[in-house]
């Protein structure tokens, strides 16, 4: 069983937004091995897991040499993170060969284990190349902003949330020319992502972990794109009750986060209560950099029956 360590003393209270994307995968550290964070949330009283699973590989990073690179992480949600509490990140240095290295981050909140994700980290080398190819998609500078849209028709929600003021999005129409033709029981959405600012410095792991956060902004929402089409658009009511289950990507190539990558995503099965999404990254020049697959909860809500007398 995990030892848990409790910090040392209270941290200081979140400020009321970060200033830079940056912040949003700060980490303290406490001791060897041991780290604190604060996350937003992602939805009403839950800490966003996309911010989670950065800021565990933020600390599992932090705990390899720098000339080896993450290359894969696994991760379970095994429960919603609070985010008016700190969580701390409990790394285990599982194996360091002459290549590869393993890490293992628990991320604990309150005494328990809200997260777990294993990590690997390798030397980079030299080897044949091959990528499937990137669909001819409209670029950013030719889709509208839907910030616009989402201010317009929830301006509280939109003021209050931190992420909004730290990374843009711009959704490919579907019937976008180019997009592949989508496949019966497949649904897809193609989305360009990124900072929105330049990130500090030139850090592979800083660019890997922020885009570990923004591949876990859209994939639940593909995997539910066959009950609610519309709402990765507009702001309206769910329809699905949604809540990341796992969590795995792949790092192909060297990226920037900071610079526009798009995302291209299908969701070939929802059953049993869960939806199956994955995802590719490719920047600007078609490079295949990333992959990511994830399951989703996946719900749909039922209006209640009103009651009368």
């Amino acid at each position: 069983m995990s030892r848990v360590i409790a910090p040392a003393a209270p941290p200081p209270a979140p400020s009321p937004g970060p200033r830079s994307f940056a912040e949003l995968l700060g980490i303290e550290e406490l001791e060897e091995n041991l780290f604190r964070g604060r996350c937003h949330a992602g939805a009403p009283l839950r800490a966003f897991g996309g911010q989670v699973a950065a800021q565990a590989l933020t600390s599992a990073g932090r705990t390899v040499e720098p000339a080896r690179r993450v290359h894969s992480l696994h991760g379970y949600f095994l429960r919603p993170g609070d985010p008016r509490c700190p969580i701390l990140y409990q790394v285990d240095r599982a194996r360091d060969g002459f290549s590869y290295a393993t890490r293992r981050v628990s991320a604990v909140q309150r005494g328990e284990v809200i997260f777990t994700m294993s990590a690997s980290f390798k030397h980079p080398e030299a080897a044949d190349d091959r990528q499937r190819t990137m669909p001819p998609v409209p670029g950013p500078e030719e889709l509208p902003d839907p910030y616009l849209a989402w201010e317009r028709d929830a301006p509280e929600e939109f003021a209050n949330a931190a992420v909004f003021r730290a990374l843009r999005m711009r959704f490919v129409p579907a019937d976008a020319p180019g997009l592949p033709p989508e496949l019966p029981g497949v649904p897809q959405q193609f989305v360009w992502l990124r900072t929105d600012h330049p990130l500090p410095g030139d850090d592979p792991l800083l660019q890997v972990c922020a885009l570990t956060y923004l591949s876990d902004l859209t994939l639940a929402s593909t995997a539910a794109l066959h009950l609610q089409p519309h709402r990765v658009h507009r702001v309206e009511e769910p329809r699905v009750a949604l809540a990341s289950l796992d969590h795995a990507m792949w790092f192909h190539r060297p990226f920037r986060a900071d610079e526009w990558l798009l995302f291209a995503q299908r969701s070939p099965s929802a059953s049993d209560g869960r939806g199956l999404a994955m995802g590719e990254f490719y920047d600007r020049d078609g490079v295949l950099v990333a992959s990511a697959v994830q399951e989703t909860l996946l719900r749909e809500l039922r209006p209640q029956p009103s009651r009368t007398g």
